[in-house]
Protein backbone atom coordinates (compact mmCIF):
# COMPACT_ATOMS: atom_id res chain seq x y z
CA UNK A 1 0.00 0.00 0.00
CA UNK A 2 2.82 2.39 0.48
CA UNK A 3 4.88 1.68 -2.47
CA UNK A 4 1.14 2.40 -3.98
CA UNK A 5 0.63 5.66 -1.93
CA UNK A 6 4.14 6.92 -3.03
CA UNK A 7 3.90 5.96 -6.78
CA UNK A 8 0.77 8.69 -6.37
CA UNK A 9 2.57 11.08 -4.92
CA UNK A 10 5.21 11.68 -7.65
CA UNK A 11 2.59 11.13 -10.21
CA UNK A 12 -0.69 12.96 -9.65
CA UNK A 13 -3.53 12.76 -11.83
CA UNK A 14 -4.26 14.12 -14.90
CA UNK A 15 -6.79 16.18 -14.15
CA UNK A 16 -4.05 17.99 -11.93
CA UNK A 17 -1.47 18.51 -14.98
CA UNK A 18 -2.17 21.11 -17.31
CA UNK A 19 -0.25 19.35 -20.24
CA UNK A 20 -2.45 16.78 -21.90
CA UNK A 21 -1.04 13.30 -22.71
CA UNK A 22 -0.49 12.07 -26.05
CA UNK A 23 -2.70 10.22 -27.92
CA UNK A 24 -2.41 6.41 -27.55
CA UNK A 25 -1.57 4.78 -31.23
CA UNK A 26 -4.39 2.75 -32.43
CA UNK A 27 -4.10 -1.06 -32.66
CA UNK A 28 -2.80 -2.48 -35.39
CA UNK A 29 -5.71 -4.05 -37.41
CA UNK A 30 -6.27 -7.27 -37.27
CA UNK A 31 -5.80 -9.70 -40.49
CA UNK A 32 -8.50 -12.11 -41.10
CA UNK A 33 -7.07 -14.88 -43.28
CA UNK A 34 -9.67 -15.74 -46.47
CA UNK A 35 -12.16 -18.55 -45.47
CA UNK A 36 -10.03 -21.66 -46.31
CA UNK A 37 -6.57 -20.33 -46.06
CA UNK A 38 -3.82 -22.03 -44.43
CA UNK A 39 -3.21 -21.22 -40.73
CA UNK A 40 -0.10 -23.28 -40.06
CA UNK A 41 3.45 -23.15 -41.64
CA UNK A 42 3.59 -23.64 -45.44
CA UNK A 43 6.52 -25.91 -46.85
CA UNK A 44 7.90 -24.87 -50.28
CA UNK A 45 8.57 -27.50 -52.89
CA UNK A 46 11.76 -28.93 -52.27
CA UNK A 47 13.46 -31.00 -55.46
CA UNK A 48 16.21 -32.97 -53.00
CA UNK A 49 15.68 -34.33 -49.67
CA UNK A 50 17.56 -32.15 -47.29
CA UNK A 51 17.33 -35.01 -44.21
CA UNK A 52 19.48 -37.63 -46.17
CA UNK A 53 22.44 -37.47 -44.38
CA UNK A 54 24.53 -38.95 -47.82
CA UNK A 55 23.18 -38.40 -51.67
CA UNK A 56 24.44 -40.16 -54.97
CA UNK A 57 27.68 -38.82 -54.54
CA UNK A 58 28.93 -38.14 -51.39
CA UNK A 59 30.43 -40.86 -49.35
CA UNK A 60 30.39 -42.82 -45.83
CA UNK A 61 33.87 -43.42 -44.92
CA UNK A 62 35.03 -47.14 -46.35
CA UNK A 63 34.29 -49.12 -43.54
CA UNK A 64 30.74 -48.15 -43.04
CA UNK A 65 30.12 -47.99 -47.40
CA UNK A 66 31.46 -51.86 -46.89
CA UNK A 67 28.23 -52.66 -44.24
CA UNK A 68 25.53 -50.74 -45.93
CA UNK A 69 26.93 -52.61 -49.37
CA UNK A 70 26.40 -56.03 -47.44
CA UNK A 71 23.05 -54.42 -45.83
CA UNK A 72 22.06 -53.91 -49.42
CA UNK A 73 22.91 -57.89 -50.44
CA UNK A 74 20.94 -59.21 -47.24
CA UNK A 75 18.01 -57.42 -48.09
CA UNK A 76 18.16 -58.12 -52.18
CA UNK A 77 18.39 -61.44 -50.98
CA UNK A 78 15.28 -62.15 -49.40
CA UNK A 79 13.87 -61.54 -52.91
CA UNK A 80 15.75 -64.00 -54.67
CA UNK A 81 15.32 -67.24 -52.19
CA UNK A 82 11.60 -66.50 -52.19
CA UNK A 83 11.76 -66.83 -56.42
CA UNK A 84 13.54 -69.76 -56.71
CA UNK A 85 11.07 -71.65 -53.63
CA UNK A 86 8.19 -70.74 -55.77
CA UNK A 87 9.76 -71.98 -58.66
CA UNK A 88 12.18 -74.37 -58.59
CA UNK A 89 9.74 -77.27 -57.01
CA UNK A 90 7.17 -77.13 -59.56
CA UNK A 91 9.96 -77.91 -62.41
CA UNK A 92 10.76 -80.86 -60.32
CA UNK A 93 14.29 -79.21 -59.14
CA UNK A 94 15.64 -81.00 -55.97
CA UNK A 95 17.49 -78.90 -53.52
CA UNK A 96 20.72 -78.66 -55.00
CA UNK A 97 18.97 -77.33 -58.23
CA UNK A 98 17.59 -74.69 -56.08
CA UNK A 99 21.25 -73.59 -54.61
CA UNK A 100 22.45 -73.53 -58.17
CA UNK A 101 19.71 -71.33 -59.56
CA UNK A 102 19.88 -69.17 -56.41
CA UNK A 103 23.39 -68.62 -57.10
CA UNK A 104 23.09 -67.91 -60.89
CA UNK A 105 20.54 -65.02 -59.54
CA UNK A 106 22.85 -63.67 -57.58
CA UNK A 107 25.55 -63.83 -59.79
CA UNK A 108 23.21 -62.01 -62.95
CA UNK A 109 22.16 -59.57 -59.91
CA UNK A 110 26.02 -58.04 -59.08
CA UNK A 111 26.43 -58.20 -63.08
CA UNK A 112 23.90 -56.10 -64.12
CA UNK A 113 23.54 -54.04 -60.92
CA UNK A 114 27.14 -52.97 -61.97
CA UNK A 115 26.05 -52.10 -65.63
CA UNK A 116 22.93 -50.33 -64.43
CA UNK A 117 25.15 -48.08 -61.88
CA UNK A 118 27.84 -47.42 -64.43
CA UNK A 119 26.06 -47.10 -68.10
CA UNK A 120 22.66 -46.96 -66.99
CA UNK A 121 20.51 -44.64 -64.73
CA UNK A 122 23.74 -44.29 -62.48
CA UNK A 123 21.35 -44.24 -59.95
CA UNK A 124 22.22 -46.27 -57.26
CA UNK A 125 19.66 -49.15 -57.59
CA UNK A 126 20.28 -53.09 -57.06
CA UNK A 127 18.87 -54.68 -60.10
CA UNK A 128 17.29 -58.09 -58.44
CA UNK A 129 14.77 -60.65 -59.98
CA UNK A 130 11.71 -59.65 -60.78
CA UNK A 131 8.19 -60.99 -59.79
CA UNK A 132 7.12 -59.83 -63.20
CA UNK A 133 8.18 -62.95 -64.93
CA UNK A 134 6.56 -65.50 -62.54
CA UNK A 135 3.34 -65.75 -64.72
CA UNK A 136 5.53 -66.24 -68.03
CA UNK A 137 7.37 -68.75 -66.28
CA UNK A 138 4.45 -70.76 -64.54
CA UNK A 139 2.95 -70.90 -68.32
CA UNK A 140 6.39 -72.58 -69.58
CA UNK A 141 6.46 -75.21 -66.73
CA UNK A 142 2.82 -75.95 -67.30
CA UNK A 143 3.45 -76.48 -70.70
CA UNK A 144 5.77 -79.21 -69.67
CA UNK A 145 3.58 -81.20 -67.58
CA UNK A 146 2.24 -83.29 -69.34
CA UNK A 147 5.51 -84.53 -71.10
CA UNK A 148 7.37 -87.37 -70.08
CA UNK A 149 10.71 -87.24 -68.90
CA UNK A 150 13.30 -90.06 -67.20
CA UNK A 151 13.58 -88.13 -64.15
CA UNK A 152 12.75 -85.38 -62.37
CA UNK A 153 15.99 -83.84 -62.82
CA UNK A 154 15.98 -83.57 -66.65
CA UNK A 155 12.33 -82.46 -66.49
CA UNK A 156 13.73 -79.11 -64.46
CA UNK A 157 16.97 -79.07 -67.37
CA UNK A 158 14.61 -78.66 -70.07
CA UNK A 159 12.01 -76.36 -68.38
CA UNK A 160 15.14 -73.91 -67.76
CA UNK A 161 16.18 -74.54 -71.15
CA UNK A 162 13.19 -73.17 -72.51
CA UNK A 163 13.22 -70.22 -70.21
CA UNK A 164 16.52 -69.38 -71.23
CA UNK A 165 15.15 -69.46 -74.94
CA UNK A 166 12.46 -67.34 -74.03
CA UNK A 167 14.54 -65.04 -71.84
CA UNK A 168 17.16 -64.39 -74.71
CA UNK A 169 14.35 -63.65 -77.54
CA UNK A 170 12.00 -61.08 -75.37
CA UNK A 171 15.18 -59.26 -74.18
CA UNK A 172 15.15 -57.70 -78.01
CA UNK A 173 12.18 -55.70 -76.68
CA UNK A 174 13.32 -53.66 -74.47
CA UNK A 175 16.76 -53.55 -76.08
CA UNK A 176 14.80 -51.48 -79.19
CA UNK A 177 12.30 -49.79 -77.00
CA UNK A 178 14.91 -48.30 -75.09
CA UNK A 179 17.88 -47.52 -77.59
CA UNK A 180 15.50 -46.18 -79.97
CA UNK A 181 14.84 -43.54 -77.32
CA UNK A 182 11.23 -45.15 -77.78
CA UNK A 183 10.50 -45.66 -73.80
CA UNK A 184 12.41 -42.11 -73.43
CA UNK A 185 9.67 -40.38 -75.62
CA UNK A 186 6.67 -42.25 -73.66
CA UNK A 187 8.17 -40.29 -70.75
CA UNK A 188 6.96 -36.94 -72.23
CA UNK A 189 3.82 -37.99 -71.81
CA UNK A 190 4.35 -38.34 -68.20
CA UNK A 191 3.84 -35.15 -65.39
CA UNK A 192 3.84 -35.74 -61.66
CA UNK A 193 0.61 -36.39 -61.15
CA UNK A 194 1.22 -39.96 -63.72
CA UNK A 195 4.77 -40.29 -61.44
CA UNK A 196 2.72 -40.01 -58.05
CA UNK A 197 -0.04 -43.54 -58.31
CA UNK A 198 2.98 -45.26 -60.30
CA UNK A 199 5.86 -44.98 -57.46
CA UNK A 200 3.13 -45.08 -54.94
CA UNK A 201 2.23 -48.61 -56.55
CA UNK A 202 5.43 -49.67 -57.27
CA UNK A 203 5.51 -49.83 -53.69
CA UNK A 204 2.25 -50.84 -52.60
CA UNK A 205 1.55 -53.44 -55.19
CA UNK A 206 4.09 -56.17 -52.80
CA UNK A 207 1.84 -55.57 -49.77
CA UNK A 208 1.47 -59.61 -50.29
CA UNK A 209 4.98 -59.83 -50.18
CA UNK A 210 4.97 -58.18 -46.60
CA UNK A 211 2.63 -59.05 -43.89
CA UNK A 212 0.48 -61.60 -45.30
CA UNK A 213 4.29 -63.73 -45.38
CA UNK A 214 4.94 -62.40 -42.31
CA UNK A 215 2.08 -64.08 -41.07
CA UNK A 216 3.20 -67.67 -42.03
CA UNK A 217 5.33 -67.04 -38.81
CA UNK A 218 4.20 -64.19 -36.87
CA UNK A 219 6.50 -65.23 -33.55
CA UNK A 220 9.48 -64.31 -35.63
CA UNK A 221 7.97 -61.99 -37.77
CA UNK A 222 6.27 -59.29 -35.55
CA UNK A 223 9.30 -59.10 -33.09
CA UNK A 224 10.85 -58.28 -36.35
CA UNK A 225 9.16 -55.58 -37.33
CA UNK A 226 8.28 -53.70 -33.93
CA UNK A 227 12.15 -54.07 -33.42
CA UNK A 228 13.22 -52.62 -36.11
CA UNK A 229 11.23 -50.11 -35.96
CA UNK A 230 11.94 -49.19 -32.09
CA UNK A 231 15.68 -49.85 -33.09
CA UNK A 232 16.03 -47.69 -36.01
CA UNK A 233 13.49 -44.66 -34.91
CA UNK A 234 13.17 -44.72 -31.24
CA UNK A 235 16.42 -45.72 -29.76
CA UNK A 236 18.68 -43.11 -31.80
CA UNK A 237 16.68 -40.07 -29.63
CA UNK A 238 17.00 -42.03 -26.29
CA UNK A 239 21.14 -42.83 -27.24
CA UNK A 240 21.99 -39.96 -29.21
CA UNK A 241 25.96 -40.60 -29.38
CA UNK A 242 24.63 -43.60 -31.57
CA UNK A 243 22.33 -42.34 -33.47
CA UNK A 244 23.60 -42.33 -36.64
CA UNK A 245 25.14 -45.89 -36.23
CA UNK A 246 21.74 -47.02 -35.53
CA UNK A 247 20.22 -45.11 -38.29
CA UNK A 248 22.00 -46.80 -40.54
CA UNK A 249 22.78 -50.48 -39.09
CA UNK A 250 20.07 -51.17 -37.28
CA UNK A 251 18.56 -53.26 -39.83
CA UNK A 252 21.45 -55.19 -39.67
CA UNK A 253 21.37 -55.98 -35.69
CA UNK A 254 17.66 -56.75 -35.61
CA UNK A 255 17.99 -59.56 -38.18
CA UNK A 256 21.12 -61.15 -36.26
CA UNK A 257 18.98 -60.31 -33.67
CA UNK A 258 15.59 -62.25 -34.56
CA UNK A 259 17.71 -65.41 -36.55
CA UNK A 260 19.28 -66.43 -33.46
CA UNK A 261 15.80 -65.94 -31.78
CA UNK A 262 14.43 -68.47 -34.69
CA UNK A 263 17.72 -70.92 -34.15
CA UNK A 264 17.23 -71.26 -30.57
CA UNK A 265 13.52 -72.33 -30.90
CA UNK A 266 14.12 -74.41 -33.95
CA UNK A 267 17.00 -76.41 -31.80
CA UNK A 268 14.35 -75.80 -28.71
CA UNK A 269 11.90 -78.06 -30.72
CA UNK A 270 9.34 -75.21 -30.84
CA UNK A 271 8.82 -76.87 -34.60
CA UNK A 272 8.60 -79.97 -33.67
CA UNK A 273 4.63 -81.20 -34.12
CA UNK A 274 3.76 -78.33 -36.16
CA UNK A 275 2.20 -78.25 -39.69
CA UNK A 276 4.65 -78.49 -42.65
CA UNK A 277 4.13 -75.05 -43.95
CA UNK A 278 4.47 -73.73 -40.55
CA UNK A 279 8.40 -75.29 -40.60
CA UNK A 280 9.32 -74.13 -43.86
CA UNK A 281 8.13 -70.66 -42.59
CA UNK A 282 9.90 -70.97 -38.90
CA UNK A 283 12.73 -73.29 -38.93
CA UNK A 284 16.13 -71.96 -40.21
CA UNK A 285 17.05 -75.71 -41.43
CA UNK A 286 14.00 -75.86 -44.16
CA UNK A 287 15.60 -74.50 -46.96
CA UNK A 288 18.66 -77.36 -46.95
CA UNK A 289 20.51 -74.66 -48.83
CA UNK A 290 23.91 -75.24 -46.95
CA UNK A 291 23.70 -79.05 -47.13
CA UNK A 292 23.18 -78.77 -50.86
CA UNK A 293 25.29 -75.84 -51.90
CA UNK A 294 28.76 -76.61 -53.68
CA UNK A 295 31.30 -74.89 -51.86
CA UNK A 296 32.35 -73.18 -55.02
CA UNK A 297 30.58 -72.95 -58.41
CA UNK A 298 30.85 -70.58 -61.24
CA UNK A 299 28.20 -69.68 -63.06
CA UNK A 300 28.87 -70.17 -66.71
CA UNK A 301 26.94 -69.61 -70.12
CA UNK A 302 23.96 -72.22 -71.49
CA UNK A 303 24.94 -74.29 -68.37
CA UNK A 304 21.55 -75.92 -67.99
CA UNK A 305 22.33 -76.97 -71.50
CA UNK A 306 21.30 -75.42 -75.15
CA UNK A 307 18.16 -72.88 -75.17
CA UNK A 308 15.02 -74.06 -76.10
CA UNK A 309 13.09 -71.33 -78.30
CA UNK A 310 9.36 -71.79 -78.96
CA UNK A 311 7.27 -68.82 -80.12
CA UNK A 312 4.22 -69.28 -77.16
CA UNK A 313 6.85 -69.47 -74.53
CA UNK A 314 8.83 -65.94 -76.15
CA UNK A 315 5.23 -64.01 -77.07
CA UNK A 316 4.46 -64.67 -72.64
CA UNK A 317 7.53 -63.72 -71.21
CA UNK A 318 8.04 -60.49 -73.68
CA UNK A 319 4.95 -59.03 -71.66
CA UNK A 320 6.91 -59.71 -68.18
CA UNK A 321 9.76 -57.41 -70.25
CA UNK A 322 7.18 -54.62 -70.78
CA UNK A 323 6.19 -54.96 -67.31
CA UNK A 324 9.47 -54.87 -65.80
CA UNK A 325 10.07 -51.83 -67.59
CA UNK A 326 7.02 -50.04 -65.78
CA UNK A 327 8.28 -51.41 -62.82
CA UNK A 328 12.02 -50.06 -63.01
CA UNK A 329 10.69 -46.76 -64.49
CA UNK A 330 8.78 -45.95 -61.31
CA UNK A 331 11.35 -47.51 -58.96
CA UNK A 332 13.89 -44.76 -60.89
CA UNK A 333 11.97 -41.88 -59.75
CA UNK A 334 11.75 -43.15 -56.46
CA UNK A 335 15.78 -43.48 -56.52
CA UNK A 336 16.37 -40.36 -57.71
CA UNK A 337 14.45 -38.56 -54.79
CA UNK A 338 16.03 -40.59 -52.41
CA UNK A 339 19.46 -39.89 -53.66
CA UNK A 340 19.37 -36.51 -53.48
CA UNK A 341 19.39 -36.26 -57.16
CA UNK A 342 16.90 -34.60 -59.92
CA UNK A 343 14.39 -36.89 -61.88
CA UNK A 344 15.69 -38.91 -64.47
CA UNK A 345 15.84 -37.24 -67.89
CA UNK A 346 14.09 -38.89 -70.84
CA UNK A 347 17.62 -40.23 -72.04
CA UNK A 348 18.47 -41.53 -69.47
CA UNK A 349 15.85 -44.07 -68.92
CA UNK A 350 15.71 -44.91 -72.49
CA UNK A 351 19.23 -46.53 -72.39
CA UNK A 352 18.59 -47.95 -68.58
CA UNK A 353 15.53 -49.89 -70.40
CA UNK A 354 17.94 -50.89 -73.40
CA UNK A 355 20.99 -51.98 -70.81
CA UNK A 356 17.90 -53.76 -68.81
CA UNK A 357 16.95 -55.47 -71.91
CA UNK A 358 20.99 -56.42 -72.53
CA UNK A 359 21.08 -57.78 -68.80
CA UNK A 360 18.09 -59.74 -69.81
CA UNK A 361 19.64 -61.50 -72.63
CA UNK A 362 22.59 -62.04 -70.49
CA UNK A 363 20.59 -63.61 -68.06
CA UNK A 364 19.16 -66.15 -70.57
CA UNK A 365 22.57 -67.20 -71.64
CA UNK A 366 23.71 -67.99 -67.82
CA UNK A 367 20.35 -69.38 -66.69
CA UNK A 368 18.57 -67.17 -64.68
CA UNK A 369 15.05 -68.61 -63.76
CA UNK A 370 13.99 -64.79 -64.13
CA UNK A 371 14.75 -61.75 -65.55
CA UNK A 372 15.89 -58.41 -63.65
CA UNK A 373 14.31 -55.27 -62.63
CA UNK A 374 15.36 -52.44 -60.27
CA UNK A 375 14.71 -53.53 -56.61
CA UNK A 376 12.12 -51.56 -54.53
CA UNK A 377 13.29 -52.85 -51.26
CA UNK A 378 16.80 -51.50 -52.14
CA UNK A 379 15.33 -48.50 -52.46
CA UNK A 380 13.68 -48.38 -49.89
CA UNK A 381 16.51 -48.95 -48.21
CA UNK A 382 18.52 -45.69 -49.06
CA UNK A 383 15.42 -44.06 -47.23
CA UNK A 384 15.94 -46.09 -44.44
CA UNK A 385 19.38 -45.73 -43.46
CA UNK A 386 19.61 -41.81 -45.85
CA UNK A 387 22.15 -43.01 -47.41
CA UNK A 388 22.15 -42.57 -51.07
CA UNK A 389 25.31 -43.56 -51.53
CA UNK A 390 26.02 -45.01 -55.79
CA UNK A 391 29.25 -46.44 -54.20
CA UNK A 392 27.69 -48.29 -51.63
CA UNK A 393 25.22 -49.78 -53.89
CA UNK A 394 28.10 -50.89 -56.32
CA UNK A 395 30.13 -52.30 -53.33
CA UNK A 396 27.17 -54.26 -52.86
CA UNK A 397 27.73 -56.14 -56.20
CA UNK A 398 31.08 -57.58 -54.38
CA UNK A 399 29.09 -59.40 -51.87
CA UNK A 400 26.46 -60.55 -54.68
CA UNK A 401 29.52 -62.12 -56.91
CA UNK A 402 31.29 -63.93 -53.71
CA UNK A 403 28.65 -65.37 -52.86
CA UNK A 404 26.84 -66.64 -56.04
CA UNK A 405 30.84 -68.57 -56.53
CA UNK A 406 31.20 -69.96 -52.91
CA UNK A 407 27.79 -71.41 -52.41
CA UNK A 408 28.06 -72.78 -48.78
CA UNK A 409 28.73 -68.87 -47.67
CA UNK A 410 25.55 -67.41 -49.81
CA UNK A 411 23.57 -71.13 -48.26
CA UNK A 412 24.23 -69.35 -44.95
CA UNK A 413 23.03 -66.26 -45.02
CA UNK A 414 20.45 -67.68 -47.71
CA UNK A 415 18.30 -70.13 -44.73
CA UNK A 416 17.44 -66.73 -43.01
CA UNK A 417 13.50 -67.13 -42.69
CA UNK A 418 11.35 -65.34 -44.77
CA UNK A 419 9.36 -63.98 -42.53
CA UNK A 420 12.33 -61.87 -41.25
CA UNK A 421 12.46 -60.48 -44.77
CA UNK A 422 8.62 -59.63 -44.93
CA UNK A 423 8.88 -57.52 -41.71
CA UNK A 424 11.51 -55.28 -43.22
CA UNK A 425 9.69 -55.17 -46.59
CA UNK A 426 7.07 -53.66 -44.83
CA UNK A 427 8.84 -50.75 -43.92
CA UNK A 428 10.93 -50.70 -47.31
CA UNK A 429 8.09 -50.73 -48.98
CA UNK A 430 6.20 -48.35 -47.35
CA UNK A 431 8.96 -45.67 -47.70
CA UNK A 432 9.16 -45.92 -51.66
CA UNK A 433 4.78 -45.70 -51.80
CA UNK A 434 5.23 -42.56 -49.59
CA UNK A 435 8.38 -40.95 -51.40
CA UNK A 436 5.52 -41.29 -54.91
CA UNK A 437 3.52 -38.92 -52.78
CA UNK A 438 5.78 -36.35 -52.13
CA UNK A 439 6.15 -35.98 -56.34
CA UNK A 440 2.57 -34.29 -55.78
CA UNK A 441 4.38 -31.02 -54.55
CA UNK A 442 5.30 -30.14 -58.32
CA UNK A 443 1.52 -30.19 -58.81
CA UNK A 444 -1.55 -28.49 -58.03
CA UNK A 445 -2.79 -30.63 -55.23
CA UNK A 446 -6.21 -28.88 -54.92
CA UNK A 447 -7.14 -29.09 -58.38
CA UNK A 448 -10.26 -31.28 -58.30
CA UNK A 449 -8.75 -32.71 -61.86
CA UNK A 450 -5.76 -33.88 -60.63
CA UNK A 451 -7.83 -35.60 -57.27
CA UNK A 452 -10.12 -37.35 -59.54
CA UNK A 453 -6.84 -38.99 -61.55
CA UNK A 454 -4.89 -39.83 -58.93
CA UNK A 455 -7.90 -41.18 -57.13
CA UNK A 456 -8.91 -43.31 -60.04
CA UNK A 457 -5.85 -44.53 -61.03
CA UNK A 458 -4.74 -45.62 -57.47
CA UNK A 459 -7.77 -47.20 -56.81
CA UNK A 460 -7.54 -49.05 -60.20
CA UNK A 461 -4.19 -49.66 -59.93
CA UNK A 462 -4.49 -52.23 -56.97
CA UNK A 463 -7.76 -52.94 -57.59
CA UNK A 464 -7.18 -54.53 -60.86
CA UNK A 465 -3.99 -56.19 -60.61
CA UNK A 466 -6.34 -57.71 -57.12
CA UNK A 467 -8.80 -59.32 -59.16
CA UNK A 468 -6.62 -60.78 -62.20
CA UNK A 469 -4.12 -62.24 -58.65
CA UNK A 470 -7.61 -63.71 -57.35
CA UNK A 471 -8.45 -65.33 -60.85
CA UNK A 472 -5.05 -67.35 -61.43
CA UNK A 473 -4.61 -70.37 -60.77
CA UNK A 474 -1.43 -72.39 -59.57
CA UNK A 475 -0.40 -72.80 -62.70
CA UNK A 476 -0.61 -69.54 -64.09
CA UNK A 477 -3.96 -69.33 -66.01
CA UNK A 478 -5.67 -66.01 -65.13
CA UNK A 479 -9.01 -64.08 -66.09
CA UNK A 480 -7.77 -63.17 -69.83
CA UNK A 481 -8.56 -67.00 -71.55
CA UNK A 482 -8.32 -67.40 -75.27
CA UNK A 483 -7.39 -69.49 -77.45
CA UNK A 484 -4.02 -68.00 -78.15
CA UNK A 485 -2.29 -68.95 -74.83
CA UNK A 486 0.49 -66.36 -75.87
CA UNK A 487 -2.04 -63.74 -75.76
CA UNK A 488 -3.46 -64.66 -72.44
CA UNK A 489 -0.24 -65.02 -70.84
CA UNK A 490 0.73 -60.80 -72.19
CA UNK A 491 -2.55 -59.40 -70.99
CA UNK A 492 -2.81 -61.91 -67.35
CA UNK A 493 0.71 -60.65 -66.95
CA UNK A 494 0.60 -56.96 -67.43
CA UNK A 495 -2.57 -56.58 -65.61
CA UNK A 496 -1.52 -58.33 -63.11
CA UNK A 497 1.06 -55.80 -62.32
CA UNK A 498 0.01 -52.03 -59.94
CA UNK A 499 2.64 -49.82 -61.11
CA UNK A 500 2.04 -50.65 -64.99
CA UNK A 501 -1.57 -50.17 -64.71
CA UNK A 502 -1.24 -46.95 -63.03
CA UNK A 503 1.23 -46.17 -65.77
CA UNK A 504 -1.42 -46.93 -68.28
CA UNK A 505 -4.67 -45.42 -66.28
CA UNK A 506 -2.52 -41.86 -65.54
CA UNK A 507 -1.01 -41.49 -68.67
CA UNK A 508 -4.35 -41.39 -70.61
CA UNK A 509 -6.10 -39.74 -68.27
CA UNK A 510 -3.38 -37.11 -67.55
CA UNK A 511 -2.92 -36.52 -71.23
CA UNK A 512 -7.05 -36.40 -72.54
CA UNK A 513 -8.44 -34.37 -69.46
CA UNK A 514 -7.84 -31.15 -70.03
CA UNK A 515 -6.48 -28.90 -67.53
CA UNK A 516 -6.52 -24.73 -67.26
CA UNK A 517 -2.82 -24.30 -67.46
CA UNK A 518 -0.25 -26.50 -67.73
CA UNK A 519 0.82 -25.55 -64.34
CA UNK A 520 -1.67 -27.50 -62.61
CA UNK A 521 -0.15 -30.85 -64.20
CA UNK A 522 3.27 -29.35 -62.61
CA UNK A 523 4.50 -29.63 -66.12
CA UNK A 524 6.77 -26.24 -65.65
CA UNK A 525 9.04 -28.79 -62.96
CA UNK A 526 8.90 -31.90 -64.94
CA UNK A 527 9.66 -30.45 -68.75
CA UNK A 528 13.55 -29.29 -68.09
CA UNK A 529 14.33 -33.12 -67.15
CA UNK A 530 12.22 -34.30 -69.89
CA UNK A 531 15.19 -32.34 -72.61
CA UNK A 532 19.05 -33.46 -72.96
CA UNK A 533 19.94 -30.10 -71.89
CA UNK A 534 17.11 -29.01 -70.49
CA UNK A 535 18.73 -28.67 -66.82
CA UNK A 536 22.54 -28.20 -66.09
CA UNK A 537 22.28 -30.84 -63.32
CA UNK A 538 21.17 -33.77 -65.19
CA UNK A 539 25.12 -34.01 -66.60
CA UNK A 540 26.27 -33.81 -63.12
CA UNK A 541 24.10 -36.57 -61.64
CA UNK A 542 23.62 -38.97 -65.11
CA UNK A 543 26.52 -38.75 -67.58
CA UNK A 544 28.70 -41.42 -68.01
CA UNK A 545 32.03 -41.97 -66.18
CA UNK A 546 35.41 -41.16 -67.27
CA UNK A 547 35.49 -39.71 -71.02
CA UNK A 548 33.04 -42.70 -72.39
CA UNK A 549 30.87 -40.67 -73.66
CA UNK A 550 33.28 -39.34 -76.23
CA UNK A 551 33.10 -42.57 -78.07
CA UNK A 552 29.44 -43.25 -78.07
CA UNK A 553 27.16 -42.09 -80.33
CA UNK A 554 25.18 -38.95 -79.08
CA UNK A 555 21.60 -40.62 -79.75
CA UNK A 556 22.73 -42.86 -76.71
CA UNK A 557 23.67 -40.74 -74.44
Amino acid sequence: MGETAHHNHQHPPAHHNHQHPPNPMPPPPVVVPPLGAARGPVYPPTEQLIQMHYCIHSNPSWVQTAVLGFQHYIVMLGTTVMIATALVPRMGGSHGDKARVIQSLLFMSGINTLLQTWFGTRLPTVMGPSFAYIISVLAIINDFSDSTFANEHERFTHTMRAIQGSLIVSSLINIVIGYSNAWGNLTRFFSPIVIVPVVCLVGLGLFARGFPQLGNCVEIGLPMLILLVIGQQYLQHIFPAAGSLLEKFALLVCIGIIWSFAAILTVAGAYNNVREPTKLSCRIDRSFLMSSAPWIKIPYPFQWGTPIFRASHVFGMMGAALVSSAESTGTFYAASRLAGATAPPGHVLSRSIGLQGVGQLLEGIFGAVVGTAAAVENVGLLGLARVGSRRAVQISTAFMIFFSIFGKFGAFFASIPLPIFAAIYCVLYGIVAATGITFIQFANNNSMRNIYILGLTLFLGISIPQYFVMNTDNAGHGPVKTHGGWFNDILNTIFSSSPTVALIVGTLLDNTLEARRIEERGLPWLIPFHRRKGDSRNEEFYSYPLRISEYIPTRFL
